[in-house]
Order: structure tokens, then C-alpha cells, then sequence
């Protein structure tokens, strides 16, 4: 796979322990993040990504919930998935531009 990433990214050498939530919070998948960068990362996921609503969920990053990222798939590739963070007003902006 062609390295697409505008921004550098940490690998962490053994992953790091996270879970994939839903928005409406009606499912959850633990999943490990392989790589991060500030503007997305790639997680392996633990057990089958068919059948998941996957355009838009957290990242849930802590234990308690406290550090979370809003994310919408950009890839799959087995069980692994390539994501992008949503910034506060990225859907705002978009939504403008489709105006004009």
C-alpha cells in the first residue's frame, strides 16, 4: 500500500489498547492502534469488521471514556482500518461549501 499521509505518524511497537464505539453507541469493538498521526491513524480490529456501521465512530482511547476521537473510515484491509479524526467544524465547512 502507497504511503497517502500528509502528516508524520508515531508506530507504537506493540499497539496500544483502545475500543471503536458507535455514535449512537449501539455497538463497540476493541481494536489496537498500530499508528497515529494528528490527523487519523490505523487500528487493527478485534473480531469481524463486516456488518459494523463504520462511516462515522469514536475512538475511545481511555478506560473511563475521558479521551476520545471522533473518526470516519477511509480504509479496510482485512481487519485492519485506516481512519481520519473529525475536527470540531470540519462538517460545518463542508456543509458551507456545498451551499455555493
Amino acid at each position: 500500500m502507497t504511503e497517502q499521509r500528509k502528516a508524520l505518524r508515531v508506530v507504537f511497537d506493540k499497539g496500544f489498547a483502545a475500543n471503536m464505539m458507535a455514535i449512537d453507541g449501539t455497538w463497540r469493538r476493541p481494536c489496537t492502534v498500530e499508528d497515529v498521526s494528528d490527523s487519523g491513524a490505523k487500528l487493527t480490529v478485534d473480531g469481524p469488521v463486516k456488518g459494523i456501521a463504520l462511516a462515522e465512530f469514536f475512538l475511545v482511547l481511555s478506560t473511563m471514556g475521558t479521551a476520545y476521537r471522533r473518526c470516519h473510515l477511509v480504509w479496510v484491509n482485512g481487519n485492519q482500518v485506516g481512519v481520519q479524526f473529525i475536527r470540531p467544524g470540519d462538517k460545518k465547512k463542508k456543509r458551507a461549501s456545498e451551499s455555493v
